[in-house]
């Protein structure tokens, strides 16, 4: 079988909203991110193979309440739409972390009813998204972003800020994407920390963003830490 898992982190309680959780962490992105805190799962290769993973998913029944499916870009994978049917069938929770690069997967995933939370990373608008991604994805991530709003899935959307790569001008024009999409959940700014190893060579001399900098009148805007 394929080994695409690349480390299980085998218990949490942050990234799965008021649910107990594991990792369960893709190698490879199609995106490269300065500011990505996993270089070695981006550029790395799978170490675990599905039915290894499944089989210790299912050693954690009656611990655990749900799956968080990461990377890199979990979507990315063939096998992904049938793995995590196999997960929903043994009564876990399903949550994706995607950066929206596959919105058909996304959208299948969806309307069959096999995943219950999306976290939706918003990289950047197109002026800047080459630039922060390496990538020319901003299509496929509108596309996931206005699926996702239409859909009755509860999600959220995210930034990470490094303001070398995000000015205030940038922040203020992303808030107002959204609100022209009509969007009404959460919206997290997460404050990027040089405390590791990440997948570009960014300078320490970075300004935070602070609850209360951006305002909306659509949607909560949430400062992580």
């Amino acid at each position: 079988m394929t080994n695409a898992v690349y480390h299980i982190t085998p218990f949490t309680l942050l990234d799965y909203p008021n649910k107990t959780a594991c990792i369960i962490w893709f190698a490879g992105c199609n995106m490269r991110c300065h500011y990505c805190y996993n270089p070695e799962i981006v550029r790395g290769k799978g170490r675990i193979a599905f039915e290894e993973a499944f089989n210790w998913i299912c050693s954690r029944k009656g611990f655990l309440d749900g799956v968080v499916f990461s990377g890199g870009e979990c979507l990315m994978h063939k096998r992904i739409e049938s793995f995590i049917s196999d997960i929903k069938q043994q009564g876990f929770l399903v949550k994706v972390d995607t950066n929206g690069s596959h919105p058909q997967r996304l959208k299948t995933l969806v309307q069959n009813q096999l995943i219950n939370y999306v976290a939706l990373d918003f990289k950047a608008l197109p002026h800047n998204f080459y630039q922060l991604t390496q990538s020319d994805l901003f299509v496929k991530f509108q596309q996931s972003l206005d699926f996702l709003i239409q859909s009755k899935i509860q999600f959220e959307v995210r930034t990470t800020v490094h303001s070398n790569l995000l000015k205030p001008d940038d922040i203020k024009q992303m808030i107002r994407y959204l609100e022209i999409k009509n969007y009404t959940g959460s919206y997290f700014l997460q404050n990027f920390f040089n405390n590791c190893t990440t997948l570009g060579e960014l300078p320490n001399d970075y300004c935070k963003v602070q609850t209360g900098d951006f305002i909306s009148s659509n949607f909560e805007i949430v400062v992580r830490s």
